[in-house]
């Protein structure tokens, strides 16, 4: 394969020249390619194949023990003024980190080979799309971006000879030392460099790196909004469609909504939910004034702990092949993968750390962060127009998190700027997807708080601005709980399918027909304007999801001054405009 763009020509050649590595290869992202790439990885140990009858074309895979996840600490965001990263961000002066980097990087890839993989973010043809480039010495990582983005000849079909347009790229494993390690984003130059780590966001580019944090910083200076949302399609009964977004942070069920069943009674009735994306969507303007959603990413990088035929059948169907399974642990009788939340362990475990496991055994054998890298269009839920050029409109936009207390099962914003302000001011209890104590309410603004490219303020302003361009239609705006608790700690709603239930209210909504009342969060359903029938919900489990308690929402609004005071006076007036209209609202 051959590349005719003479801005990529020369800095790939440069780079080379920097990392001096001993060969350099160009990916062309080939079906034959690929089985090539995975008969390397396992002949170097990196890769285990599995049972071919159970799991064909699927491999077993572990990282290094002290590389197991994003790494905030060590993901900095790049720019000439600290105040143009804002308060959310680590901040580092492109200049002195330019000089760092290839002072830990100049001749890195030494006895190494330099792969450069062309990448496409967007499906092919898509005026949304956007094509950026990695320059990696990680087979591995070679192997899981063929599966998460469209690499080789697609990405540089979309990439006009005479463009300078495109995110430049340089990861290299380095020796793993976690003091030395870095992910680094530039968003004035669009590059990205990310040193001492092979897992996951930390080493794909693509994924967080590019399609949020590099994209965000795009989308604000071309007037579209790149986030971290999952895009779902729902048609009724009637054969009616609508799309919708919603916004977790990792690991809070984002997948499992993705990827909904729903009861069978909605089944029996005609209802269908389809996939569009699992974790990211780039939303656009369309000539009718409404946002446009498409999901920039081909693969799914999901959680596997957790996930089962309870609670994901659909992905567990996905996974059945061509799948890389990454820091789960090993059935070595059946060569199979297995993780925690699968059922009895089986009779002999190797675990995510190479050594064998019983249940006795003081840790887990699968890591909780362990994941699965499979392709999309393999989903059984995949849309039809999940590679749409021109994206899906988009209907509704939902925000949740997880809280056990304080945030009711549902309810609606009263229009786009009070939208704005229950997304800015989102919280969820932290889980295994980030470095960090486990369980502490983390404020993370429209799940984006790890992944705003620039001053989270500036960010803020964004999202109101968005809702005043001319002709603009915004959808409606909604929040969701799934996981409030009882007195005992046990969840309150079934969720999974069941919150099929919910998504019926909110295209209610949405359609002005279903009922809610006004209450000072926004609008709510009552018990009477939900779908509960067949739900296995006492009338008291239902009173307290609906509940809206004076106490609860003392401490909340306590919490979200000390956040908007961290950003500062770049937190738009209109937020704390909405904040205040609550706290009246409360009484409080």
């Amino acid at each position: 394969m051959t590349c005719s763009n003479p801005f990529v020509v020369k800095w790939v050649e440069e780079t080379a020249a920097r990392l001096k590595p001993t060969n350099v290869v160009w990916v062309n992202g080939s079906d034959e390619e690929y089985r090539s790439i995975c008969d390397q990885l396992v002949s170097d140990g990196t890769f285990t194949p599995l049972n071919p009858k159970k799991f064909p074309n699927s491999y077993w895979a572990v990282s290094d023990p002290s590389d197991v996840a994003r790494v905030e600490d060590r993901t900095f965001i790049c720019t000439r003024s600290q105040d143009d990263a804002g308060p959310t961000n680590n901040w580092a002066d492109p200049r002195e980190m330019f000089k760092t980097l290839n002072s830990l990087m100049e001749g890195c890839m030494q006895g190494r080979t330099m792969y450069v993989v062309p990448y496409l973010m967007g499906p092919d043809g898509s005026p949304f799309s956007r094509v950026g480039f990695e320059l990696t010495d990680s087979l591995y990582v070679v192997a899981n971006m063929r599966i998460m983005a469209r690499i080789g000849d697609t990405a540089l079909r979309n990439l006009k000879d005479d463009s300078n347009d495109f995110v430049r790229g340089v990861h290299s494993i380095g020796d793993l030392d976690p003091e030395h390690r870095y992910i680094c984003h530039f968003p004035e130059q669009n590059i990205i460099a990310s040193f001492n780590s092979n897992y996951g966001g930390n080493a794909l580019q693509g994924k967080k790196c590019f399609a949020l944090r590099i994209a965000s910083t795009l989308a604000r200076r071309q007037g579209w909004l790149a986030e971290h949302m999952l895009i779902l399609g729902i048609t009724n009964p009637k054969g009616e469609k609508h799309y919708v977004c919603a916004a977790f942070p990792s690991a809070c069920g984002k997948t499992n909504l993705a990827m909904l069943i729903p009861p069978q009674s909605y089944l029996e009735q005609g209802w269908k939910v389809e996939t569009v994306g699992d974790d990211i969507a780039w939303l656009n303007f369309g000539s009718d004034g409404r946002l446009y959603a498409i999901n920039p990413e081909a693969g799914f990088f999901g959680v596997a702990p957790g996930t089962s035929y309870k609670t994901n059948p659909n992905a567990m169907d996905t996974i059945k092949s061509n799948t890389i399974f990454t820091n789960t642990a090993l059935d070595l009788d059946e060569m199979v993968p297995w993780w925690e939340g699968l059922g009895e362990p089986p009779k002999r475990v190797r675990d995510w750390m190479k050594h064998d496991w019983t249940p006795a055994s003081k840790t887990k054998a699968a890591h909780p962060n362990s994941r699965f890298t499979a392709p999309a269009r393999q989903c059984p839920s995949i849309d039809a127009n999940w590679e749409s050029p021109g994206g899906v409109p988009i209907s509704a936009i939902i925000f949740g998190g997880r809280r056990a207390h304080t945030t009711p099962l549902v309810y609606q914003a009263r229009d786009w700027q009070h939208g704005t302000f229950v997304g800015v001011t989102m919280a969820s209890e932290t889980t295994a997807a980030a470095t960090g104590k486990v369980g502490e309410l983390r404020r993370d603004p429209m799940a984006m708080l790890p992944f705003i490219g620039y001053h989270a303020g500036d960010y803020f302003q964004h999202w109101l601005d968005m809702g005043k361009r001319a002709g603009a239609k915004m959808p409606g705006v909604f929040h969701v709980n799934w996981f409030r608790t009882d007195d005992a700690g046990k969840f309150l709603w079934p969720g999974f399918g069941d919150n099929m239930r919910v998504l019926e209210w909110v295209l209610g909504r949405v359609a002005g027909k279903a009922g809610a009342a006004e209450t000072p969060l926004g609008f709510q359903p009552r018990a009477e304007d939900l779908n509960l029938q067949g739900a296995t919900l006492s009338a008291a489990a239902v009173e307290e999801l609906l509940a809206v308690k004076k106490a609860d929402w003392e401490e909340e609004l306590e919490s979200q001054e000390k956040f908007f005071n961290k950003i500062g006076a770049k937190l738009p007036k209109e937020i704390w405009t909405e904040h205040r209209a609550l706290r009246q609202r409360l009484g409080l």
